[in-house]
Formats: structure tokens, C-alpha cells, sequence
């Protein structure tokens, strides 16, 4: 390949990464929306503002150099009513009672043959530690779940998950990412089933 072919190259792979990451957030935004208007209404959970979940590096060993791009990203959704907003953050209570939307989203990885997107709902949450250490708020583990994944996620259909920190149950499903091409199978393929999961684990619990 010539220099003028390995900038060509670059340019066109760097606008590539860029669109598929504006995408993903068009997407998240527009689950948000649907999200907003369910019954009831749930909003985005904000850990240190309104921002994705994702591990990172700039790490320059073989292991950390394959973190420099986002591959991995969560968000998740908390009824409005149970989660607290102050100065741009949201805090969700670690208790049993508590029950998030969570969606993850895959867009490469060796397990996977194409982009998914994980979905589902998390609840039952137990804290290990005490009152006064971390994690303080549910906010705060979804940062830990990605630095964790193989911990919380290397068993596809599992339904209980736990670490030195946390215990919780889970319903999570999956959706080829490529598969969503309109707000219509958006709302027909994640958002009504997922709120039809929370409904049932609410009625569980009630």
C-alpha cells in the first residue's frame, strides 16, 4: 500500500468509526425517548452526567492498545419516580426493591458474529459492603460491569449475578444491532418488551 492509499485508508476508517458511534448515540437517545413516554416514565441513569458506560485505555501494552476504541458501551433507564437528580447525576438506591432497564451494546468483539444489542431488566440488588463504602448507588456499578464482564456476562441466559460487591438477578436478551432500521421496530423489538419484563418483575414483587 502507498502513502497516498494509507491516508486514504485512514481517513476513511476514522470516518467510519465516527459515524458508527454517532449512530449508537442517535439510538440510545431515541430508546430514552420511547422510555420517557412509558408507563411509568423512566429516565436515563446518569453516573457522572449524561454519558455511556465503557472501559477504556491508553495503555500502550498489546491488552490496553485494544481498549483505545469504545467497543463496548451500557446505558440504563430508572423510573423517574424512584431515582433522584442532582447537578447533572442521577442516584438510584442499591435494595432489593430497586429495578433498572439496562441496555449494553456490542459492536465487536471474538464472540460475537455481528453487533448486538443487550437488553433487559436488572433487579434484586443486594450491597455487600457497608452502608458508608462503595458502591454508594446503582449509578456506580455500571462502570464496574464493564470492567467486570467476564464476571456478569460470560454466561449467556444467566439470571443471577454476583461479585465481592454486589448480588442481583437479571432478565437480559439480545437483538443484532443492524437488525433495528426504524423507530417502529425499535419500540416492536426492545422498548415494549423490555417494559413487559420490568411489569412482570414488578407484579412478582408486589
Amino acid at each position: 500500500m502507498d502513502k497516498i492509499d494509507l491516508l486514504e485508508q485512514t481517513t476513511l476508517a476514522f470516518d467510519f468509526v465516527q459515524r458508527l458511534y454517532l449512530e449508537v448515540s442517535y439510538f440510545i437517545k431515541e430508546v430514552e425517548g420511547l422510555l420517557r413516554e412509558g408507563d411509568p416514565p423512566f429516565i436515563i441513569l446518569r453516573p457522572s452526567g449524561y454519558m455511556v458506560s465503557a472501559r477504556s485505555s491508553n495503555g500502550l501494552d498489546p491488552f490496553s492498545v485494544n481498549l483505545w476504541l469504545v467497543r463496548k458501551l451500557a446505558v440504563a433507564f430508572g423510573p423517574e419516580e424512584s431515582t433522584t437528580v442532582i447537578k447533572g447525576q442521577t442516584y438510584t438506591k442499591i435494595q432489593p426493591g430497586t429495578r433498572i432497564i439496562y441496555l449494553r451494546i456490542i459492536l465487536s468483539d471474538k464472540e460475537i458474529r455481528k453487533p448486538t444489542v443487550y437488553w433487559g431488566v436488572l433487579y434484586d440488588f443486594y450491597k455487600k459492603n457497608p452502608p458508608d463504602k462503595w458502591p454508594k448507588k446503582i449509578e456506580q456499578l455500571l462502570q464496574h460491569f464493564e470492567y467486570r464482564e467476564s464476571k456478569f456476562f460470560s454466561k449467556p441466559g444467566a439470571d443471577n449475578f454476583e461479585d465481592a460487591y454486589v448480588r442481583f438477578k437479571g432478565t437480559l436478551r439480545s437483538t443484532p444491532l443492524y437488525e433495528i432500521n426504524s423507530s417502529e421496530m425499535l419500540n416492536d423489538k426492545i422498548v415494549q418488551p423490555v417494559l413487559e419484563f420490568f411489569r412482570k418483575i414488578e407484579n412478582k414483587g408486589s
